[in-house]
């Protein structure tokens, strides 16, 4: 029976895609009426909702295909388009993707400058305001003190934005002073070269690359993030061979995806049934096929290749339950590097993370058995975030090369690329950088 409703489906399908729809809702139907298995309901439902334009039809189609499979991820992206969530001609093919853009990337940018004087704004990170550099007038953010939003993983893996990573530079119009300058492709904020103003880049608006979803803003300003590195310099005993650079504000990009669904696995147990005339307590091995649930929250990882390394030991330090919605302001005079890792591939990483922690301390949650296969076919990446996180970066000369040294902007905790046998050498930095200590 669960083979003749198969069939049933196949040919449904078969016919739909030739265009024959009243055909392929009879055998659709026949295939529902007939089988017990929840794949098989589906699908069968699914290519329901593709065999008529009527949307009430198609949401009820939909609907009774993700009571089957709520991770059924066409269903939940046609749901998506009927929704208005996401507009069909900007689905892709995953398989193929359209070349990337050759040349300079046209992009909008928001310019901050003060109303009453004209002056340049800036997010002050010990407050929650953009400052007028020359007239001191601030600007209130009001923003709310944490948003929940997250993107629907499937929804942006349909679209070019879920694959893209920047390539090209970036021009703007500087509404200023009328000039044209040109942005590095890895960073979504900079001051005009000419009049000095702030800009920062309108990411809602590309096709290709996804905006901020929240940001810690910093919370303390250039001279107390030195304090923070000669304290950690000085309880590490190093001694930089030359003249060390002022740390520099920036903020780093951040993935997290919550990640579902349940690792289906294969395990042996051993019962003991009675045999009274040889072995009263003969051993039996029974093999077990099961699933356990797997539900991990906000896992991060860094979007920015290029000081991953080091950036990793900064995370678990970040208060994540106090990020607030994005706002470009808090960008305001701030230099933010963007993603150079496409969402796709990080997903492959988090889902594979959660596999292999999950896959570790299985044994121990399923007590009394032995584990001998498991498998990730089950688990699913059901949403994300991209979070910009403050950082204070130098580098320190030591040992014949420069280290790269950073500074977590929320708390000031200090993260480096240096060995235990570097950091445990004696020496100072005080010297360094006592001139900007001084009042």
């Amino acid at each position: 029976m669960d083979n003749y409703s198969k069939d049933l489906l196949r040919t449904g399908i078969i016919e739909a895609k030739t265009g024959d729809r009243n055909v392929a809702r009879r055998y659709l139907d026949r295939a529902i009426y007939m089988t017990g298995s929840h794949d098989v309901l589906a699908e069968a439902w699914f290519w329901m909702g593709e065999t008529t334009d009527d949307p009430v039809e198609k949401r009820k189609a939909l609907e009774n295909c993700l009571a089957h499979d709520l991770l059924h991820s066409r269903a939940r992206r046609a749901l998506a388009i009927l929704d208005g969530k996401l507009k069909a001609d900007d689905v892709v093919d995953p398989n193929h993707l359209p070349p990337a853009p050759e040349g300079l990337r046209a992009a909008d940018a928001q310019r901050f400058m003060c109303p009453k004087c004209g002056g340049r704004m800036s997010f002050a990170p010990d407050g929650q305001a953009l400052v007028c550099e020359y007239c001191t007038r601030d600007q209130k953010l009001g923003v709310e003190p944490r948003s929940e939003d997250e993107k629907d993983f499937i929804i942006a893996m349909a679209t070019m934005k879920g694959h893209g990573k920047p390539l090209q530079e970036q021009v703007f119009h500087c509404n200023g002073c009328g000039a044209e300058f040109i942005m590095p492709p890895g960073q979504i904020s900079a001051n005009c070269v000419y009049c000095d103003s702030p800009h920062v880049v309108s990411l809602e608006k590309a096709k290709d690359l996804l905006a901020p979803d929240a940001i810690i803003p910093h919370a303390f300003d250039q001279k107390r993030a030195t304090r923070f590195l000669i304290e950690w310099v000085e309880n590490n005993q190093i001694k930089p061979e030359k003249k060390v650079e002022l740390p520099r504000g920036l903020y780093l990009p951040l993935w997290t995806f919550d990640v579902g669904g349940a690792i289906e696995y294969t395990a042996e147990k051993v019962e003991y049934e009675e045999d009274s005339l040889l072995n009263p307590d003969k051993p039996k091995v029974i093999r077990v096929t099961d699933q356990y649930p797997v539900m991990v929250d906000d896992l991060p990882l860094p979007a920015s290749r290029k000081l991953s390394a080091v950036f990793l030991k900064l995370i678990p330090a970040f208060d994540m339950k106090s990020v607030k919605p994005y706002d470009p302001r808090f960008l305001a005079s701030w230099p933010a590097e963007i993603y150079d890792v496409p969402m796709a591939d990080a997903s492959l990483d988090a889902r594979s993370q959660a596999y292999n922690a999950y896959k570790k301390k299985l044994p121990h949650l399923i007590m009394g058995t032995n584990l001998v296969r498991t498998s990730s076919a089950n688990l699913v990446v059901e949403s994300f975030k991209l979070v910009l996180l403050p950082v204070w970066m130098t580098q320190l000369p030591f040992d014949g090369r420069e280290h790269l040294v950073l500074i977590n902007g929320q708390s000031g905790v200090v993260a480096s690329d240096l060995t235990e046998q570097e950091e445990s050498r004696p020496g100072g930095l005080f010297n360094f950088l006592a001139d900007l200590l001084e009042d």
